[in-house]
């Protein structure tokens, strides 16, 4: 075997296909490492295993074989609990991850970007040109005191053809009312964000997101993994009605479900994996479609489909596919393997290694095999060198990749509801109906003894005394209600979902009125807060950064070279849109003080402002550009009718005038003084002034 050089826009190095049957059976020690390093996991995590049996048993209803019942045990209820918890807490993650209607991920500049600026600026009624110097006594950020300035259109960024010809452009905000500001870090950042939201939308991430939440509140642990280059078809049709699909390359990210992922079991994340595995379950024309995708062998997928199936069911398939244990499933068992492979390994096998690698130990290699066949070897072809691999726990388990999820929180809880609710239904059922004690010697023998209205009993001639005898057992249900209501309690304290969080009526206390329900809700959302946390930091964060990267080693493009930082939303999410919005308009006040408003942002503000309301801000607001054409264009405020250049300004047209006159042409006049015409106190023996 030998590693080829595969043509691309970044090379890759991949196994080539083989040409006879003669080389079926080479890489077999590779097979055997990578087998017993899947087993390893495999046996490591069937304690983790179990814990999501049961899980799963509690959200189903479904009692497990460890669950035994007596002979005089009727009931056989399941108060399926578990199922409202986890998609309460569901509910809430996706709630707080989507509510903005986008997938919950931003890029932006650093704080201290480097190679591209944060801001320049220009005066365009600066008739004498100021010397560039950094602002601040140590300069402005990121711009020593020997800053070159002829290489300030070097630091453009996206915006060097737009501002190369600007006369006066100077780094750092304008500080005078006239200049106009550019930030060419946050054009470039907010080019690439609107680039990788549109490749989330297009391979569906939101939905895998939402599928990998599901896992994650009821297991404890939910997956992802990319991106990965597909292709995409998009249905067209011609002018004559030829259907003619156009196929476009795109990054994808997916969802793993946890059954299928096998991780280092001596790890305790992701970053500290040295290997994954993912099983996966495909058909025949699953397994003929990975012949059409880079770097598969088809020569030994064809003698794969020829062999047939050989899959081999899990012990926990059964359980979560409700078929019969004894059901066939025609499908292959296909493993793919990302971690690291000594280079010596590979030479043993019979792997040509690259001169540029043979100085190293180690190289990681993604590796697909079935049936003890490679069908695909490439060394992992992401830069930097990554699992593409990313798994969030619910709750945070220090010591194991493998988080704890609602389903495990109130195990013990389920089990004690259903048991208080069995032994309150079949004591119902027996306090409910009466338990009948015959005298059969003094009955007619013979006769039917089930009851019935309108029964008519036999009686022996001359026997004495009553013959039959009703009792009645005492009730004693309510008191295992009780039980059932304080088990439901420890429900809600074991998983931080209390009941009125999803629905429950009768609330009582301080939860009557508005603001008392709304001081509950926001104590009971701390436990989301957390799980939030953890979706930002270990999947939306370096989920965020793989497509951030991908971009850039696959899909170049210098206008969105800068130096951007990738940051997760989903805890920014936890903010009402209401409250965010009534917030933004009071700032908004705050900063309309003429004295304040230099201080203030007023873009991003807007920006944020339109954000809120959910409105699209590229159409709602203009960029910088925009602001400063728009500006021209309406020039300075109006005189007023009638003002004439250069005339002394009317009284009462200004703001500070206190002549009370209004600019209007009636006079104010004065109130009359005693004694004068008009006062209303003067008698009539009294002289009028002025008469």
């Amino acid at each position: 075997m030998a590693l080829i050089d595969k043509p691309s826009n970044d090379k890759i190095l991949a196994l080539d296909d083989i040409a006879n049957a003669e080389d079926m059976g080479s890489g077999s020690g590779l097979i055997s490492f990578i087998e017993k390093r899947y087993t390893k996991s495999e046996e490591s995590r069937r304690t983790d295993e179990d814990r999501w049996l049961r899980a799963y048993r509690n959200y189903r209803g479904l009692y497990g074989p460890d669950v035994k019942f007596t002979e005089t045990e009727k009931s056989r209820v399941f108060v399926k609990v578990t199922k409202t918890k986890t998609l309460a807490a569901y509910g809430q993650i996706t709630d707080v991850l989507f509510s903005n209607n986008k997938f919950p991920l931003s890029i932006d500049p650093s704080v201290l970007p480097e190679g591209v600026a944060a801001d320049v600026h220009f005066d365009p009624k600066q008739t004498t040109p100021s010397p560039q110097i950094p602002f601040g006594e140590e300069g402005a950020a990121s711009i020593g005191k020997d800053f070159d300035f002829d290489k300030l259109e070097e630091m453009l960024g996206a915006l060097k053809n737009d501002l190369k010809d600007v006369p006066g452009l100077k780094m750092g905000v304008g500080a005078s009312p006239t200049s106009v500001t550019f930030s060419p870090a946050m054009v470039a950042a907010k080019k690439m964000e609107k680039k990788i939201h549109d490749q989330l939308e297009e391979s569906g991430a939101s939905k895998h997101l939402r599928a990998s939440a599901f896992e994650m509140a009821l297991f404890g642990t939910g997956v992802m993994k990319g991106p990965f280059a597909i292709n995409k078809e998009y249905p067209n049709w011609t002018e004559d009605g030829t259907y003619k699909p156009t196929i476009k390359t795109i990054p994808e990210a997916s969802h793993v479900s946890i059954w299928n992922f096998y991780w280092d079991p001596d790890a305790n994340n992701t970053e500290e994996c040295q290997y994954i595995i993912e099983r996966h379950k495909m058909s025949r024309t699953q397994l003929r479609a990975l012949k059409r995708r880079p770097h598969f062998r088809k020569n030994v997928i064809d003698q794969l489909v020829e062999q047939g199936e050989t899959y081999i069911k899990k012990y926990w398939e059964d359980d979560l596919r409700d078929y019969a244990p004894n059901f066939a499933v025609d499908r292959f068992e296909v493993l793919e393997y990302w971690g690291n492979v000594d280079i010596e390994l590979l030479e043993e096998n019979d792997v040509e290694i690259p001169e540029a690698f043979k100085d190293g130990d180690e190289l990681q290699a993604n590796i697909w095999y079935c049936n003890g066949m490679i069908i695909r070897l490439v060394l992992n072809p992401f830069k930097p060198s990554k699992i593409p691999y990313y798994a969030v726990p619910y709750e945070l388990n220090p010591y194991s990749l493998a988080g704890v999820g609602v389903g495990e929180n109130m195990d013990d809880t389920q089990t004690l509801m259903n048991g208080f609710m069995r032994m309150a239904v079949d004591n119902a059922v027996l306090s409910g109906n009466l338990v009948f004690e015959v005298d059969e010697t003094n009955l007619v023998p013979g006769q039917d003894m089930s009851v019935y209205p309108g029964k008519v009993f036999r009686r022996q001639g001359g026997a004495p005394g009553q013959s039959l005898f009703g009792t009645k057992f005492p009730n004693v249900s309510q008191e295992n209600m009780q039980l059932f209501d304080k088990a439901r309690q420890l429900a809600d304290e074991s998983t931080g979902m209390p009941s009125f969080a999803h629905g429950q009526t009768g609330v009582s206390g301080v939860g009557r009125t508005a603001s008392g329900i709304s001081m509950l809700m926001n104590a009971a959302g701390g436990s989301i807060k957390t799980v939030i946390k953890n979706v930002d930091d270990y999947l939306l964060a370096p989920l965020g950064k793989a497509f951030f990267n991908f971009n850039m080693q696959f899909d170049f493009d210098a206008s969105i070279r800068g130096d951007l930082e990738v940051n997760a939303r989903g805890t920014e999410s936890l903010m009402a849109t209401e409250v965010r919005s009534q917030r933004l308009m009071q700032f908004l006040q705050i900063v309309s003080n003429p004295a304040l408003a230099p201080f203030a942002k007023m873009p991003y503000i807007i920006r944020e402002i339109a954000k809120s309301m959910d409105l699209d801000q590229d159409k709602v607001t203009n960029n910088m550009d925009e602001a400063a054409r728009q500006a021209v264009l309406m020039g300075p405020p109006a005189a007023p009718a009638g003002a004439a250049a250069g005339a002394p300004p009317v009284p009462g047209a200004g703001v500070a005038d206190m002549t009370g006159g209004g600019a209007g042409n009636i006079g104010v006049g004065a109130a009359p003084a005693p004694g004068e015409q008009g006062f209303a106190g003067n008698t009539a023996t009294q002289p009028v002034q002025g008469a």
